[in-house]
Parts: structure tokens; sequence; C-alpha cells
């Protein structure tokens, strides 16, 4: 697995749903144990698996020439 994308977790369980219907399996990591399970500002961690990386990078991050 690799990290992809690090932010609130209201942000990264987006994130998951949105790569998953894209067909690449996601994982949400908290970043602080410590931190209250109900709390969407607490920091999480979304990870992909090494050979999906380079497509979810483009789906998500890439420059969409096609966009009003």
């Amino acid at each position: 697995m690799r990290e992809f994308f690090t932010g609130p977790a209201i942000k990264t369980e987006l994130l998951v749903v949105w790569l998953e219907k894209h067909g690449i399996a996601a994982t949400e990591i908290s970043v602080d144990l410590n931190s209250d399970p109900n709390d969407l500002d607490r920091q999480m961690r979304v990870d992909v698996a090494d050979p999906d990386y380079d497509r979810a990078y483009q789906l998500f991050f890439a420059d969409r020439g096609d966009e009003l």
C-alpha cells in the first residue's frame, strides 16, 4: 500500500468512496490514534495499492482540459 492523500476524515471518506467507484481499492487509516472517531476534522490517511497508485493519481490530481 502507498500513501495517496492525508486530510480531514470528511474528505477522506468521500475520496475512498470515489476511488472505489472507479475500481480502486483504498483504505483509511487514522493519523492520530487518540482522536475522537466521531470528529469529522480528525486527520486520516488514504492508502491505495501500489499498482493502482498512478491511475488514482491521474483521476484525482491531473489537470482536466475538458472541464468548463
